[in-house]
């Protein structure tokens, strides 16, 4: 007889598998960007707020290096974290034991898979490469680990060779073949080819992709298309040279354009991003894709009027999906809409005669500034107005008592601005 009544409970089903992982390597493949250190704080840190935003492994670093790297990469082993902690390593039985050292679920065995590293750089063979691979995959495959294959230079090696080379390590149990566009010289077009190649072999693919052209998240999302189930991104695009494909946008870029949601908290994507750029002394652009102020930003007349009457008309998502504001910027491009819209929020209301009159205004003072303007600002252009107009109204003095200061037959003029106007 059964005695314990939690064994009549019906278990909750278990989440199902997202359809693709994402593999976070901004302590690693980030930290390698020229001139950026974490301090040990600040690797534990981002760790586990990648961690709360959902990221399903987290790439921590290289344990070979020794020192606070692999001390801090054993405190991130230690913290219990939901997320796979993987260890980066050469093919290098060493490397994989300082890895074992360190805690960690999961490793990369790095090498390089194109015949100008494998003769220029390693200054071996093929078969040496290949050789190398089985041996360090069945070393860690036999320790229970979870074991990525990192083909550095994939992108330019020998198409033949990439194939042999992957089915190499996953005869010896390699759970996946990362694919390493190490230069960024793919484009979408050509990364889709390859990958459906690889994929059509029975490899599993993880896309690893950088940024020197520009088209490192659209390689991604090409690889994705392609059948591969893993991605490799790096928060703000960090990364050696001009980056890594960005977190943020390879995830809103799934969500909204691939209509496949990881289920990751992106809400708290301006946080993480903020986090890392100051940890890495970076700023972020305010024109940064998904996260930058600027994308939730509207100036121009007909696109602020647009986005008063409804976001959707300017905005792919909302700035709340990110953990953004959307603003209205007045300066030089904006339209009467934007000047009534924002006189209502300091309890002014204008009629469209008034909002032509000071949108006049803010344009030459938006003009000989070179920049928008702020609330300060457009409360001196309104009292400069209505000096002119022999009305000077107090500060804070409402809508109504200046158009009673202004008189009956000033008052009886339109309330509200055309949109056409806008």
């Amino acid at each position: 007889m059964v005695n314990d009544l939690n064994s009549f409970v019906i278990q909750p089903p278990k989440p199902a598998e997202p359809a693709v992982f994402i593999d976070d390597t901004t302590l690693r493949d980030g930290e390698q960007t020229a001139g950026v250190v974490f301090s040990n704080h600040e690797k534990i840190r981002i760790a586990k707020l990648l961690d709360e935003v959902g990221v399903h492994q987290i790439e921590v670093g290289i344990p070979a290096m020794g020192g606070d790297e692999k001390a801090t990469i054993r405190q991130i082993a230690d913290l219990g974290l939901d997320a796979s902690i993987l260890a980066w390593n050469r093919a290098v039985l060493d490397d994989l034991r300082h890895s074992l050292d360190c805690g960690v679920d999961a490793v990369a065995v790095s090498m390089s898979a194109s015949d100008i590293h494998i003769e220029h750089k390693l200054r071996k063979s093929r078969q040496w490469v290949l050789d190398q691979v089985r041996q360090c995959v069945a070393f860690a495959k036999n320790k229970g680990l979870y074991v990525s294959v990192n083909a550095e230079d994939a992108s330019r090696a020998d198409l033949e060779f990439l194939l042999r080379f992957g089915q190499a390590a996953k005869d010896e149990g390699a759970d996946r073949l990362r694919f390493c566009d190490t230069l960024g010289i793919l484009d979408p077009f050509d990364t889709y080819n390859v990958i459906s190649f690889l994929k059509h072999n029975g490899l599993t693919i993880e896309m690893h992709t950088h940024n020197d052209f520009g088209m490192a998240t659209a390689n991604a999302l090409a690889g994705i298309k392609a059948g591969a189930t893993y991605v490799n991104t790096t928060v703000n695009g960090l990364g050696e040279r001009a980056g890594n494909a960005a977190l943020e946008e390879v995830v809103m870029a799934l969500k909204y354009l691939g209509k496949v949601d990881l289920g990751l908290q992106t809400s708290r994507f301006r946080e993480l991003s903020e986090y890392v750029a100051a940890a890495s002394a970076r700023t972020i652009p305010a024109w940064k894709s998904i996260v930058g102020t600027n994308v939730f930003a509207h100036e121009s007349g007909i696109h602020a009027d647009g986005v008063i009457k409804n976001p959707l008309n300017y905005e792919a998502f909302a700035p709340e999906d990110v953990g953004l504001e959307r603003q209205i910027v007045v300066g030089k491009h904006s339209g009467s809409r934007t000047i009534y819209r924002k006189f209502q929020e300091f309890g002014i209301e204008l009629n469209k005669e008034d909002c032509e009159g000071i949108l006049a205004m803010v344009r030459q003072t938006a003009v000989e500034l070179k920049r928008a303007l702020f609330d300060k600002e457009l409360m001196y252009i309104y009292h400069d107005y209505l000096e002119r107009l022999g009305d000077a109204v107090p500060v804070g003095m409402n809508g109504d008592a200046a158009g009673e200061q202004r008189g009956e037959g000033q008052a009886a003029r339109s309330a509200t601005p055309e949109a056409g106007r806008a």
